[in-house]
């Protein structure tokens, strides 16, 4: 079983707004994520919410998702990724992790992460794009170590420390922009 977990807790501080409710091509941000997953046919769909908590599951729908609220969103985004971990079923074996603020990930990149994983079996399978790292997959054995990270560094803190466990996908395009403030929407 492979787990989707959608980080979509943030308080949007450099946007301004609740970003995850911006629409993008004719939907809310926090949807493109949600999307690629289900798209993906990841087996659950994980969405942590927080700031503008009412908002942000009013823009999710009445997609299949499990909407996990992390009360300790303003402590960073290590908060959500545990609250995210925290609510994965017990048969997952890893979870694909996605900003809700990269409308550019597509279902072919959460693919690659899939197809990573099976094939090696890495405790972290990353995307690496042509200017730089992409999302990331976190392997069951992994869950515990990860849900005790601090503030806004999430599994970067872990790839740092242990890199023998990252397994690198390439894929041959710039990597998906983040949308952190107004100007990044032109």
């Amino acid at each position: 079983m492979i787990s989707g977990i959608v980080l979509a807790a943030g308080t949007s501080s450099r946007f301004g707004a609740t970003k995850q409710l911006i629409e993008v091509d004719g939907k809310p941000l926090v949807r493109h994520a949600i999307d690629a997953l289900t798209a993906a046919n990841v087996d659950e769909v994980i969405v942590v919410v927080g700031h503008d908590e009412d908002a942000v599951r009013a823009a999710i729908g009445d997609v299949d998702t499990i909407v996990v609220e992390n009360p300790a969103y303003r402590d960073g985004q290590a908060t959500s990724l545990a609250a995210g971990l925290h609510a994965i079923a017990d048969a997952s074996e890893a979870a694909v992790i996605l900003l809700a603020d990269q409308p550019g990930v597509m279902v072919e990149d959460v693919g690659a992460l899939i197809r990573g994983f099976r094939a090696t079996r890495s405790q972290i399978v990353r995307l690496v794009f042509t200017d730089g790292p992409g999302p990331a997959l976190l392997s069951r054995e992994i869950y515990a170590e990860a849900g005790h990270l601090h503030g806004d560094a999430g599994a970067r803190v872990l790839m740092a420390s242990h890199p023998e466990w990252v397994h690198e996908v390439r894929v041959d395009r710039p990597a998906p922009r983040d949308i952190d403030t107004p100007e990044d929407l032109d």
